[in-house]
């Protein structure tokens, strides 16, 4: 069954190489639009959480530091995900991960919408974690697979979709806190999620398959490890990552709690990041397909930090959603530069699990950030938090300039 799984995929692989790579129309656009479509509303229904914390928290009676620890059981249980879902979709197809991901995250926020205690959004931020685990390394395969010589605007599309997103969730949470209860949120969001899958289910040209797969952890790892430079890549990923969990986890609620704004001009600020984030990654996917990807990388990530010492500094709304929009132009134009540097850099054969690997290493010390900010806020406050996300965007800067001169 693996080998039918292997077919379907260098079928894909053939196709977008022999005839035309069509970003909205045909075959591969259709299936760019499905699957970006399926993580722009994962993305939505996780990052809701984030707007409408201070409701959960009033609501369920949390602290910042339990908050953080619910934010960061949902990310680290999506990091946990990632190699195995690349392996899966290396070995079965990647069909069956991503239309299973879609099925386990509507479950997952269906659970939260109903969530009476904190033991129950627990366990919500974790089924949830699982689906949304299933779902982007398949995803980026399936694109990968699908795009050659537009691989680059591919995957600025197809990650910028995740930024739209995060402006659909900030939309969400503004008028699900005038009109119901946190808990609504989440029911729009499982409707997109299973017409994806049905469309998903209808359009592929993959098979489902199950089967056992050997993970081959040990040998994934030492291939990954084997070279200094990956290593070091690695780390500065994290830092990216940290900062960028951080941020998305407790944003509105730095802006609320920590400068006094308004709900309407925190979710305003929140809103910012993503929408610039969806204007920043198809140009900067363009620019890493001439330029050289190290060094627009590190130079993307000065610009976030200083950005984001603007919005520290800010003491307005309005100064600080200008901060926030120019902190979204240099953390957002930096994943689909790397990510695509990262696809280059991987066996063909083995890309879904070396991509999953690394992602599970990265987004799951990044997933340790909401719960830092959560537990700083509460020992000190928001601003000394943020402060220390300044640090680690300069590190890993820092890290990749290094690199490129090595």
């Amino acid at each position: 069954m693996g080998e039918t799984a292997e077919a379907g995929t260098t079928a894909n692989a053939d196709e977008a190489g022999a005839g035309e790579e069509r970003l909205v129309t045909g075959y591969t656009g259709r299936l760019l639009i499905a699957v970006s479509l399926g993580w722009a509303f994962i993305q939505a229904g996780r990052l809701s959480i984030s707007p409408l914390l201070p409701s959960i928290t009033a609501d369920l009676g949390l602290s910042s530091t339990s908050a953080g620890v619910g934010i960061t059981a949902l990310w680290g249980t999506y990091a946990l995900m990632q190699y195995p879902s690349g392996r899966f979709s290396d070995r079965l197809s990647r069909k069956t991960l991503l239309v299973g991901g879609l099925a386990l995250a509507c479950a997952g926020f269906l659970f939260l919408s109903s969530a009476p205690t904190y033991a129950v959004f627990l366990a919500a931020a974790v089924v949830i974690g699982l689906g949304a685990g299933l779902y982007p390394t398949p995803a980026r395969g399936l694109v990968s697979d699908l795009f050659v010589r537009r691989r680059g605007q591919a995957f600025g599309l197809h990650t910028a979709s995740g930024d739209a997103g995060g402006v659909v969730a900030a939309g969400l949470a503004t008028v699900v806190v005038v009109v119901a209860t946190w808990r609504a949120g989440f029911l729009p969001v499982v409707a997109v999620l299973a017409l994806v899958a049905v469309s998903l289910h209808l359009w592929s040209r993959e098979e489902y398959v199950l089967a056992r797969v050997d993970l081959a952890v040990g040998t994934t790892v030492r291939r990954l490890l084997r070279e200094p430079q990956l290593r070091w890549l690695l780390l500065a990923y994290a830092l990216f990552a940290f900062t960028w969990q951080s941020s998305v986890g407790f944003l509105p609620t730095y802006l609320q709690v920590g400068k006094g704004f308004t709900p309407a001009a925190a979710n305003t600020g929140f809103a910012a990041l993503f929408v610039v984030g969806a204007v920043v990654k198809p140009l900067s996917g363009g620019l890493g397909d001439r330029l050289p990807r190290g060094l627009l990388a590190a130079g993307v990530l000065g610009v976030g930090a200083t950005a984001l010492a603007g919005v520290i500094l800010a003491a307005t709304p309005l100064v600080a959603t200008v901060a926030v929009a120019c902190y979204a132009a240099g953390l957002m134009a930096y994943p689909p530069v790397m990510q695509a540097y990262l696809m280059d850099s991987f066996p063909t054969e083995s890309m879904g699990g070396d991509l999953g690997a690394m992602r599970t290493v990265y987004i799951g010390l990044g997933a340790l950030g909401p719960t830092y900010v959560g537990a700083v806020a509460d020992l000190v406050d928001f601003r000394t938090a943020f402060v220390g996300l300044v640090g680690c965007l300069l590190a890993s800067s820092l890290l990749i300039v290094t690199l490129g001169r090595r």
